[in-house]
């Protein structure tokens, strides 16, 4: 941008910022010092003002130096939204603060939603979180997922509510291909031939998969039952 740019920009802001405060150039030389002649060059762009007194002139307005040095078109809306604020009453400057935290709170309290570019997945099938599924290797479907993919041997998906709410009917899910598990992890089983989604405790009252969802009975580890495990959910 030329010095003359610059000069015109500046007496621009110079300007607009003395309207919204509402002082004239004799207050202004006055309160700054400096004189009316040298204020209504800046003002008219014959003369542009040296740092120091550009930065007087925003500790003056209350501003960023950018605010009288840029085009008010290429200002941020944090610098326009502060150039408001310098000038609004007390009052005033209280109810934007309240409104701004409000409006922080509600930012802050949703989730924040990112895109991921779509990605192919292979699919084995499905899990039930109700009745029991087959979960074979010979099914296979590559489909698109667009959601972030863990580091995974294999992905299915969910039938059913049972593990609500943590997994939800029709979701896909990924897998860790494991056979030694602990008590509280999600797992994929095989309990008499069908392949579940479910919590697997162990405690004093016994081994057993377990649904999140309460209105589900708990499935028993026992010689009664065919049961393996085929992975651990990725969480």
């Amino acid at each position: 941008m030329s010095s003359l740019g610059n000069k015109k920009i500046m007496a621009q802001n110079i300007s607009r910022l003395m309207k919204s405060k509402g002082v004239t150039r004799n207050k202004m030389s006055d309160d700054l010092s400096i004189s009316y002649t040298t204020l209504t060059d800046w003002i008219k762009g014959n003369t542009y003002p040296r740092i120091d007194k550009i930065e007087m002139m925003s500790n003056y307005f209350g501003v960023p130096k950018s605010t009288l040095i840029e085009s008010e078109n290429s200002l941020t809306i944090s610098d326009k939204v502060t150039a408001i604020l310098a000038n609004l009453s007390i009052s005033r400057q209280k109810k934007v603060l309240a409104y701004s935290e409000h409006q922080y709170q509600i930012q802050n309290s949703q989730p924040q939603i990112f895109d991921h570019p779509k990605q192919e997945i292979e699919l084995y099938g499905a899990v039930s979180a109700g009745t029991g599924e087959y979960l074979s290797d010979e099914y296979r479907e590559t489909i698109s997922y667009d959601g972030i993919i863990p580091d995974h041997d294999y992905a299915v998906i969910v039938n059913g509510d049972s593990m609500l709410p943590l997994f939800a009917d029709k979701q896909i899910i990924f897998v860790k291909k494991r056979t030694d598990i602990r008590s509280g992890q999600i797992v994929i089983a095989n309990y008499d031939q069908q392949a579940y989604v479910k919590k697997f405790v162990s405690d004093d009252s016994g081994a057993r998969f377990v649904s999140l969802n309460k209105k589900y009975d708990d499935m028993p580890i026992n010689a009664n039952h065919e049961t393996s495990i085929f992975g651990v959910v990725v969480l």
